[in-house]
C-alpha cells in the first residue's frame, strides 16, 4: 500500500510515539484520523499538521471503552469513506510489584491497576481492530493494515506484570488475526519497541535510565523516526503479515 492511499487511525496520538505517526503519516500524504483522551495534546497535534499534504482530523478517544471506539471509528469511516490503516499506539504503564514486603507489611500490586493497563493496552486494540475490520468487511475495502505497537518488555520485566502481560497478548492477537484476515485482505503486523526517546522516559530517574541505556548493545534509547521506519515498512509491505518487528537497539528484557 502507497502511504499517500492511507486512510488511517491512530490511537495514542496526542503524544509520544502517536503523534510521531501522525505527523510522518500527514507529511507523505495519508489522511489520518487521530484519536487520545488528552484533550490538549490533540488540539496540539491538530495545529502542527496544518499545512501538511495530508488531512489530519482529530477527536478525543477513549480506547478502554466499546461507545467511545464504536463512535470513533464510525466517524472517522464516515469521513475517510472508510479506513483502511489502523495503528493500535494507545498504552498505558501502572507499573508496581505483584507483592512485596516493607517494613514488616506486603504491599500488593492494586487489582485497579491490573485492569487499567490490560482495558487500555489489550481490551482497547481488540474493541478498535474489531471496529475498524467491521467496517472493512461492510465497504468491500480488500487491500488494508493493522499495526498493533507492542513493546520488548513482553517477555517479562520486573515491576511490570500487567503491562508485560498486555502486550504479550497483543502479540497474540496480531498472529490470530493475521491468520484469521488474510483472506480478506486485511494485513496485521507488530512493532515491538524498546526504549524510545518519548516524553514517557521523563518518569523514569535519572540513575534508573542510565542503567537501562547501559544494557542496550547500541548504548543509546531509540528515536520516534526509528521505529516509525518500521510502521513504514509494514505498511508499505504488501507481502508481510503475522509477525512482530522489534526496534529496541539490540536490547532484551
Amino acid at each position: 500500500m502507497r502511504l499517500e492511499d492511507g486512510r488511517v487511525i491512530v490511537t495514542g496520538a496526542a503524544s509520544g510515539l502517536g503523534r510521531h505517526f501522525t505527523l510522518a503519516l500527514a507529511r507523505a500524504g495519508a489522511a489520518v484520523a487521530a484519536g487520545d483522551v488528552d484533550a490538549g495534546g490533540l488540539e496540539r497535534l491538530r495545529v502542527g499538521a496544518e499545512g501538511l499534504p495530508g488531512r489530519v482530523i482529530t477527536k478525543r478517544l477513549d480506547v478502554s471503552q466499546e461507545a467511545s471506539v464504536v463512535a470513533f471509528v464510525q466517524e472517522a469511516s464516515e469521513q475517510f469513506g472508510g479506513a483502511n490503516v489502523l495503528v493500535n499506539n494507545a498504552g498505558i504503564l501502572r507499573d508496581g510489584l505483584l507483592a512485596k514486603e516493607e517494613g514488616g507489611w506486603v504491599k500488593k500490586l492494586p487489582s485497579a491497576l491490573w485492569r487499567q493497563v490490560i482495558d487500555v493496552n489489550l481490551t482497547g486494540p481488540y474493541l478498535m481492530a474489531r471496529e475498524v475490520v467491521a467496517e472493512i468487511l461492510k465497504r468491500g475495502i480488500r487491500e488494508s493494515v493493522i499495526v498493533n505497537i507492542s513493546s520488548i518488555s513482553r517477555a517479562g520485566n520486573p515491576g511490570q506484570s500487567n503491562y508485560a502481560a498486555s502486550k504479550a497478548g497483543l502479540d497474540a492477537t496480531t498472529r490470530t488475526w493475521a491468520l484469521e484476515l488474510a483472506a480478506s485482505g486485511v494485513r496485521v503486523g507488530g512493532i515491538a519497541p524498546g526504549l524510545v526517546d518519548t516524553p514517557i522516559l521523563k518518569n523514569i530517574s535519572e540513575g534508573s535510565l542510565k542503567e537501562l541505556v547501559a544494557g542496550i548493545p547500541l548504548g543509546r534509547v531509540g528515536r520516534p523516526e526509528e521505529v516509525w521506519l518500521a510502521l513504514k515498512f509494514i505498511i508499505e509491505c504488501d507481502y508481510f503479515t503475522g509477525r512482530v518487528i522489534e526496534v529496541d537497539g539490540g536490547s532484551t528484557f
